[in-house]
C-alpha cells in the first residue's frame, strides 16, 4: 500500500508540473462566426476589342499597253538610225534613234493610254483595349465570437461556421 500511495503521489506531482509548463504555451480553439462580409478591389480589366472600317481608296494602275509603245518605238529608231552615218557616227546615230524612237512612243502612249484612277473600298481592322471596371474579391471581414466576446479579424477565404482562434494562456500574476 506504501507504494502505491507513493506511486499516486509522484503521477499527481509530475501531473501538476506538467500542468503548470502548459499554463504559458498557445493552443487553438474554435470560436463561432458571427458574420462574414465580403471585401471587395475595385480593379481596370482591359478587355480586346477589334475595331472595323472601310476606307475609300484610289489606285492608279499603269496600263500594260502603256510599255509596248516606247519599246516598240525605241527599237524602230534604233534601227533607222544605224542606217544612216558611217564609223562611230553609226553608233551615235543608233544611240540617238534608239531614244528619240522611245520618247516618241513614250508620248503616243500616254496620249492613247491614260492610266484610270480605280475606287475600291478596303476594309481596315485594328485591335484596342477597352478598359472596363470590374469588382474583385480580396477576403471577408468576420465577426466572431468567443468566450462571450466579440473580435474582428480579415480572412481569404470564407470561414464557415467556425472560425479557428489560437489562445494564450498564461497567469495573471506574471509568474
Amino acid at each position: 500500500m506504501k507504494r502505491t500511495m507513493m506511486a499516486f503521489t509522484l503521477a499527481a506531482s509530475a501531473l501538476a508540473c506538467s500542468g503548470a509548463a502548459v499554463s504559458g504555451q498557445d493552443f487553438v480553439d474554435q470560436a463561432r462566426v458571427i458574420k462574414a462580409d465580403p471585401l471587395y478591389e475595385t480593379i481596370q480589366v482591359a478587355r480586346p476589342v477589334t475595331e472595323c472600317w472601310t476606307e475609300r481608296v484610289t489606285r492608279h494602275d499603269p496600263r500594260r499597253g502603256a510599255y509596248i509603245a516606247p519599246i516598240a518605238g525605241g527599237i524602230l529608231g534604233g534601227v533607222v538610225g544605224h542606217q544612216f552615218g558611217k564609223g562611230r557616227g553609226k553608233t551615235a546615230l543608233t544611240v540617238a534613234g534608239t531614244l528619240l524612237g522611245a520618247s516618241l512612243g513614250r508620248g503616243y502612249s500616254t496620249a492613247q493610254h491614260r492610266p484610270r484612277p480605280r475606287v475600291e473600298n478596303v476594309q481596315q481592322c485594328k485591335t484596342v483595349n477597352r478598359y472596363e471596371r470590374a469588382q474583385h474579391l480580396v477576403g471577408y471581414r468576420v465577426k466572431y465570437s468567443y468566450e462571450g466576446q466579440t473580435h474582428y479579424t480579415q480572412t481569404t477565404e470564407h470561414p464557415g461556421e467556425f472560425i479557428p482562434v489560437r489562445v494564450r494562456v498564461s497567469p495573471a500574476n506574471g509568474v
